[in-house]
């Protein structure tokens, strides 16, 4: 199994509150080279409060063998062509390093958030992912670029604008993805999906690889490649004592996932529609300090891996092996014991083979 890591280290996902420690754009470069030294595989940045290009550029910068992954940047926002351009530019820095994570955002967000008309995201998603894919074959490969769908029609690259060849140009495309559609579409056009944390093992499993199969199959696509890269919701610490707030903050996570309806397939699954429902109403009221009562001590349990340092890497292993080929985990780094448990954590994540969730994705 791969292993990647968010940063600043030991960052999860606040859900309802800012991030306890945010991110300082001027260790980025330290820290990814402490990634490296410790073992860590991979580098994924997200598109929050800063530009997932910028923050992979420094990382890029500081290490030679870590993987870097947008994890995710927005695609719609951006043209495809420019999207081409930070990714081709990244390729070319890291040294053939660079994977490239979209996602579509919601609706809302689109809209009041970027000032943009929506369309319905797979269809749009699908003929992004074709038009960066065409830009990047005109570059190098001298392709005519004529893109030509029902969301773009693009066909002048003069030389002035043309980067040209690279020595690496086959760019990993993967896509977020929660519900079928969007999978689907991974299937057809990408080469791995990035499920939400929301996303079970079970829910993997028997909704979102058979729709990446499905799209597969309509494309004549092979996946003997495909990955699929999760983000566990986990609460994780040494003792006891200080793990009893990082339970409380992942059920306050868990209950702010539920009120959001595009996630709601994923709850639906286990037969909690009525609780993200009843989230939704709370959320709508902007009753933001009654959503965690919501979540049960059972249904903490089947979204959030918990447990101590000496726990949580078996632990993670042992919920995701079967399906998910990268995982994201970290602890925060604040003294040599944390360095060392950290680089103990990544040798056990990693020496788990991927064997059983290639064969998850791959069978019929």
């Amino acid at each position: 199994m791969r292993l990647e890591t968010l940063l600043p280290l030991g960052k999860v996902d606040p859900g309802l509150r800012a991030p306890e420690i945010p991110l300082d754009l001027t260790t980025v470069g330290r820290d990814a080279a402490l990634l490296e030294e410790i073992g860590y595989g991979g580098l994924v940045v997200e598109e929050t409060k800063d530009d997932p290009y910028v923050l992979l550029t420094l990382a890029a910068a500081t290490t030679s063998r870590l993987r870097l992954t947008t994890g995710v940047a927005m695609a719609f926002p951006r043209s495809p062509t420019i999207t081409a351009m930070s990714a081709w530019s990244l390729q070319k820095l890291s040294g053939g390093r660079f994977i490239l994570g979209l996602g579509s955002q919601v609706r809302g967000h689109i809209m009041r958030r970027f000032g943009m008309q929506w369309s319905p995201a797979g269809p749009w998603m699908r003929d992004y992912v074709q038009a960066v894919r065409a830009v990047w074959d005109c570059w190098q490969n001298g392709a005519k670029l004529d893109v030509r769908n029902d969301h773009y029609a693009i066909n002048l690259m003069v030389p002035l604008f043309n980067p040209g060849p690279i020595a690496h140009p086959d760019i990993p495309i993967h896509l977020a993805a929660v519900n079928k559609v969007m999978c689907s579409v991974a299937g057809e056009v990408a080469d791995g999906i990035r499920p939400h944390p929301v996303c079970t093992p079970s829910y993997i499993a028997n909704v979102m690889l058979p729709a990446v199969r499905s799209g597969a199959r309509k494309a004549g696509r092979s996946l003997d490649s495909f990955r699929v890269c999760m983000k566990p919701l986990t609460a994780s610490a040494r003792t006891r004592e200080e793990l009893v707030p990082k339970i409380r903050d992942a059920r306050a996570r868990i209950a702010f996932y539920a009120s959001t309806p595009a996630y709601a397939a994923a709850f639906e699954h286990h037969g909690l529609g009525e609780l993200a429902r009843e989230a939704a109403v709370l959320s709508k009221a902007q009753r933001w300090e009654e959503l965690p009562r919501l979540i049960s001590d059972e249904t903490l349990d089947l979204f959030a891996v918990i447990g101590t340092y000496d726990e949580i890497g078996r632990k993670l292993t042992d919920r995701f092996r079967r399906v998910v080929t990268d995982v994201e985990f970290s602890i925060a780094v604040r003294d040599e014991q944390d360095r060392a448990d950290l680089s103990r954590l990544a040798h056990d994540i990693q020496a788990d083979s991927e064997a059983e969730a290639r064969q998850a994705i791959l069978s019929h």
